[in-house]
């Protein structure tokens, strides 16, 4: 059916016993390195969300610092001194311990330097979503002698949902595509993946059209999950431009 499609020479070339393999294993490592960054930002993003919101001034002043910073760099710029200089930090701490230099994985690498770029954006993003919540839910909470803890888990995190999925879904498509940019550290993810199958066999415009079709189903299926996550958020409140 493949060769049908594609003629046969190109499906030889996306074979999964050739390059259709190298592929594959680079969309397995951009969606886990995808993942696990976008799961790191929103845990950062809730935690600095709420010491902006809730926090001292100093705590405030360094999450405005941090944001800013990140927002402002170019997510390349940052993304290398992430890399880099963070492995170069964490060996130089454990050196302090009497621990000798350690490798960290590419993995690793990959998801903590998107998590602390997505962090930023998703700070902001449920910042603005828990002011955006109605302020007499939190009060009536609170007079009912609803611990924090307790109003963080019943009222704010559902109540503010609505308001941060769209920002949020935004950000799971940034991530997705961010991971490209990790080629550049020579991180193996799809782009260098395709790089190489296109570098080896010079049929550029195969593997770099297979390469953007994937991205792009990627994206369809991503937005068809968010559609419904936003219907199921929305359960019992107005209908949008009602």
């Amino acid at each position: 059916m493949l060769e049908f499609l594609l003629g046969s020479e190109t499906a030889q070339l996306l074979a999964m016993d050739s390059w259709g393999g190298a592929l594959w294993r680079g969309l397995l490592a951009t969606l886990q390195i995808a993942v696990g960054g976008y799961g790191l930002g929103i845990l950062i993003g809730i935690a600095g969300a709420f010491g902006k919101l809730y926090g001292g001034p100093v705590l405030r002043d360094l999450l405005e610092l941090y944001t800013t910073i990140v927002r402002a760099v170019p997510e390349l710029v940052l993304i290398l001194l992430l890399y880099y200089a963070g492995n170069s930090l964490i060996n130089l701490v454990l050196g302090q311990f009497g621990v000798g230099p350690m490798e960290i994985s590419g993995l690793v690498a990959g998801i903590y330097v998107i998590g602390i770029v997505q962090g930023a954006y998703t700070t902001e993003v449920i910042r603005g979503a828990i002011n955006a919540i109605p302020a007499g839910q939190i009060e009536a909470a609170r007079a009912f002698g609803m611990p924090a803890m307790k109003v963080l888990r019943r009222i704010t995190l559902p109540a503010m949902l609505p308001y941060a999925l769209p920002g949020l879904a935004n950000l799971w498509l940034i991530a997705t595509k961010d991971t490209a940019l990790l080629s550049i550290v020579g991180f193996s993810e799809l782009t260098l993946a395709t790089k190489q199958a296109a570098g080896a066999t010079k049929s550029y415009f195969t593997f770099y059209t297979v390469a953007a079709l994937i991205y792009l189903s990627v994206t369809i299926i991503s937005m068809r999950g968010i559609r419904w996550l936003e219907k199921r958020s929305r359960r019992g409140l107005p209908a949008l431009g009602g």
